[in-house]
């Protein structure tokens, strides 16, 4: 796509959308107020405010090569600051963790070595952070397909982003009040649908609008 075709899209935000808009932009330049963190990959496919169908400030998003979160311990981490301000200073109420198919991070991580001498930093960061789903998958579902290695690999990776979220004091102690909920979501691009992880059944399913219940704040806790 042309750089031009950019910057007539923001000419065009300029005169159309946001001449109509103006108070609720008025609105927006004091605060913002969301009550939803939405994490989820740097994947150009993925959209969530298109995928939720939400408004600016309605969501506070971290994006990252596999929607992956970093443990509390971790130093100097730009997704461990965005969590801390997200939960301290803006109060959200939910976070959801969203993983998505056909997910270039996780079909690297499947084939690791081959990224060392290519991308280096992309071989770092699903190296340190993806270790733990590549040994997951390595000693449990080795027999499987390529196809469903994928899918497994989608899913543990949601789950682990969750446990990695829990390390953070500040959404424990949330949670443990009944302040905050999880969510692992799965984005399935070619059908549109959301799979989210039901932990009363332990596996993913269709999140059907209205039907699916709301977690239970300490769902994902660790007793």
């Amino acid at each position: 796509m042309p750089i031009n075709r950019i910057i007539n899209g923001l000419g065009q935000f300029q005169t159309n959308y946001f001449n109509s808009h103006q108070e609720f932009f008025q609105q927006l330049s004091q605060k913002q107020t969301p009550e939803i963190l939405f994490i989820t990959c740097s994947d150009s496919r993925i959209d969530p405010n298109l995928l939720t169908q939400t408004k600016p400030g309605e969501l506070f998003v971290i994006r990252n090569i596999g929607n992956m979160i970093p443990t509390h311990s971790t130093l100097n981490s730009s997704e461990g600051a965005g969590i801390e301000y997200a939960v301290a200073a803006l109060n959200i109420k939910h976070i959801v963790v969203c993983g998505h198919s056909h997910c270039g991070s996780m079909k690297a991580l499947l084939q690791l070595n081959k990224l060392n001498e290519k991308m280096p930093l992309v071989y770092d960061w699903l190296k340190h952070h993806g270790e733990p789903i590549r040994r997951l998958l390595k000693e449990n579902h080795a027999d499987c397909s390529e196809d469903e290695l994928l899918r497994i690999a989608v899913e543990e990776n949601t789950l682990t982003q969750i446990e990695n979220l829990e390390t953070y004091p500040v959404i424990r102690s949330k949670m443990r009040a009944g302040l905050m909920s999880l969510h692992a979501w799965v984005y399935e691009i070619e059908k549109g649908e959301i799979r989210a992880y039901d932990s009363e059944c332990g596996r993913f399913c269709p999140l059907n609008s209205g039907a699916f219940p709301i977690p239970d704040p300490l769902a994902f806790v660790h007793h």
